[in-house]
C-alpha cells in the first residue's frame, strides 16, 4: 500500500457469513477492473447504459488511482472478489456538481458498487452498504453520501431500503442520498 492512502478504521472485518471487507490494493487493480466491466456488461444485456465507458476501456472514476489513495474496498470470499465499492474523503468534482458546496468536509462519497455475478440474489449490496455505515470509520467523518440514476426504481429501492435518505434529484436527473453515521461512544 502506498503513502496515500486513505486513513479509516475497518470496524468489521466480516459483513456477512464468509464475505470478508479489505481496502484494495495495488495487487487487486486488475481484478476490480474485471469485477466492474462485468457488471457493465450486465447491465447493457438489460437495456442499461450505465457504466457502458468501461466496456470501451474508459474508467470515467478514475479507479485505479482510487486504489492508489486508498479508497476502493473489495469484499472477499477465499480468493473470489464478491463485490467492491469506493468511499472518497474528499469531494470530486462530480460530488461538487451535484451536491453543491455544503457539506463535503464531513462526508463520505460512496461510487461504483459492483457485485460479482456469482454473488447475485444474495443480498451482498444490501450488506455492503450496511458495513460503508456501521463497519468502516473514517476520521471526522459522520455521513455517506451516494448518487444514482434517478430513473432506475431498483437502484432507488437498494438505497432507500437500506435507510438512506432521498434529499434531492439534481437538474442531471440523478437522486442524491444521505445517510448519517451512528456515532462511537
Amino acid at each position: 500500500m502506498n503513502m496515500n492512502t486513505t486513513k479509516c478504521s475497518i470496524t468489521e472485518q466480516e459483513i456477512m457469513p464468509g464475505v470478508r471487507a479489505l481496502q484494495a490494493g495495488p495487487e487487486d487493480k486488475e481484478a476490480v477492473n474485471a469485477l466492474m466491466v462485468q457488471a457493465a456488461s450486465w447491465l447493457k444485456s438489460k437495456g442499461s447504459r450505465q457504466w457502458n465507458e468501461l466496456l470501451a476501456g474508459e474508467d470515467r472514476h478514475g479507479v485505479a488511482d482510487a486504489i492508489d489513495r486508498g479508497d476502493v474496498f473489495i469484499f472477499k470470499q477465499d480468493d473470489m472478489i464478491a463485490g467492491m465499492v469506493i468511499l472518497q474523503q474528499h469531494a470530486s468534482n462530480w460530488d461538487r456538481s451535484l451536491w453543491g458546496e455544503e457539506g463535503h468536509e464531513t462526508s463520505i462519497y460512496l461510487h461504483r458498487l459492483a457485485i460479482n455475478r456469482e454473488f447475485a440474489g444474495k443480498q451482498l449490496g444490501s450488506a455492503i452498504l450496511h458495513w460503508a455505515e456501521h463497519g468502516i470509520r473514517f476520521p471526522g467523518k459522520d455521513r455517506v453520501r451516494l448518487d444514482c440514476i434517478a430513473s432506475v426504481p431498483a437502484l432507488n429501492r437498494l438505497y432507500s431500503g437500506a435507510g438512506f435518505e432521498y434529499k434531492d434529484q439534481s437538474p442531471s436527473g440523478f437522486n442524491l442520498y444521505e445517510k448519517m453515521q451512528p456515532q462511537v461512544v
